[in-house]
């Protein structure tokens, strides 16, 4: 596959892949604003290298694979599209803002895409491991984890087959520094997925509601983990994880608050902000974090 695709701006795709970097796991150029992308498609490990040629206002994007890959390019096409928001109106969702107290926000991360995790097993993975950890431990542990377990393809890394996880101890998480109770769910959610009790597929075409509620029934997986899937995982556009730290601190920051604000200021402020919630919490994100 060799291909240059045009897509609808604005799209800042320089702002995409500065958030992109704080994963370690990724391999981007930011001076060429290229990424070499680990994803699966049809059951398959595709890399793909994507590189911006466009402009702000008129984005395309040069998509190359390896020429056997064993998928159509329509394929991998409408996989991008979904993890780079290609077919979300970025215009629209700063539109419904413009008269809303996010605006100046809003304004500021114009045409800012919201970015899926490139693999849905593993969004779940890191989800699971980066609970109630700062985030520069947490991405060393998302490393550690691939990098022990998972695989390396034309430079790319992949996260474990769940086939993988369930062959692991418990013991050799516990040597990459995971608590004992967060590598128990780990390995553990691994055996659902595994023995079909847990299908992440079929969870893709199911409400956020009924994401949530299927979620959290599985050992170790709260709201905060479920809501972070739907995000990262599915790309739902409505979410506001009230739980986050980040969001919490991004809300203090815009509003210029003593303290961060309680779940009820949260609720109640963000309720203006239906539909596009996803990205009101991605550009609180990005207002303490790029």
């Amino acid at each position: 596959m060799d291909e240059t695709l045009k897509i609808n701006g604005p799209y800042n795709f320089h702002q995409a892949l500065k958030r992109l970097q704080i994963d370690p796991l990724l391999n981007i150029n930011m001076d060429e604003q290229e990424i070499t992308i680990p994803t699966w498609v049809d059951g398959y490990p595709i890399v793909v290298k994507m590189k911006q040629l466009g402009t702000f206002e008129n984005p395309s994007f040069h998509i190359t694979t390896k020429e056997d890959i064993p998928v159509s390019s329509d394929k991998v096409v409408q996989q991008l599209s979904h993890l780079f928001h290609w077919n979300t109106p970025l215009e629209k969702v700063a539109d419904f803002f413009q008269n809303n107290e996010l605006a100046p926000l809003f304004e500021h991360f114009r045409g800012t895409p919201f970015v899926c995790d490139f693999q849905l097993y593993g969004s779940l993975m890191k989800g699971i491991t980066h609970q109630q950890l700062n985030m520069t431990f947490a991405y060393t542990l998302s490393e550690r984890f691939v990098k022990t377990f998972g695989f390396e393809q034309e430079g790319a890394w992949f996260y474990p087959k769940p086939e993988r996880v369930c062959e692991i101890e418990v013991d050799e998480l516990r040597k990459l520094q995971f608590s004992q109770r967060k590598a128990e769910y780990v390995i553990d959610t691994s055996k659902r997925i595994v023995e079909g009790k847990l299908d992440l597929e079929q969870l893709a075409k199911e409400s956020d509601e009924e994401v949530i509620k299927t979620l959290v029934k599985v050992r170790g997986i709260g709201p905060w983990t479920a809501e972070n899937f739907l995000m990262f995982g599915l790309g739902r556009m409505d979410l506001f994880p009230i739980q986050d730290v980040g969001v919490q601190n991004g809300m203090k920051k815009f509003y210029n608050w003593d303290t961060k604000p309680t779940y009820e200021t949260m609720l109640d402020k963000s309720a203006n902000w239906k539909p596009y919630r996803t990205y009101a919490t991605l550009y609180l994100w990005e207002s303490i974090e790029t």
